[in-house]
């Protein structure tokens, strides 16, 4: 999921449960084409940060603790990506969003669009 910097939802993608979130990384960051990129270890790959750096991006993402050479990053600008965290904790207090009833993608999709929708109407 991508969210602004209030923390409302941007965009989002689904995944399946075996596949790592950054898979699906690449496609949300052209769809979006953001300006500053904070994102967390999982997401220290040589391949977004070349992404991120082709579309100007500035990226604020700490490297992964088995790279060699150690990448800088905004230590005071990573503190804002708790903005995420934060939406995903709203998101999880609709039970169909925490649990997954809805067992098809259409189904499950609608819900994250209803909680997205919830959370720009802030209600």
């Amino acid at each position: 999921m991508v969210v602004d910097a209030l923390g409302l939802p941007v965009d989002f993608a689904i995944t399946v449960g075996q596949r790592h979130d950054s898979q699906p990384a690449p496609e949300l960051i052209a769809r979006v084409a953001p300006r500053c990129l904070l994102a967390d270890k999982a997401y220290d790959s040589n391949a977004i940060r070349e992404q991120l750096a082709s579309l100007g991006c500035d990226a604020v993402i700490p490297s992964k603790s088995v790279r060699k050479v150690v990448l800088p990053h905004d230590a005071e600008l990573y503190k804002a990506r708790s903005a995420v965290e934060c939406t995903f904790a709203l998101f999880k207090q609709a039970r169909r969003f925490a649990t997954r009833y809805e067992k098809t993608l259409r189904n499950y999709t609608a819900v994250v669009l209803l909680c997205c929708i919830k959370c720009w109407l802030r209600i």
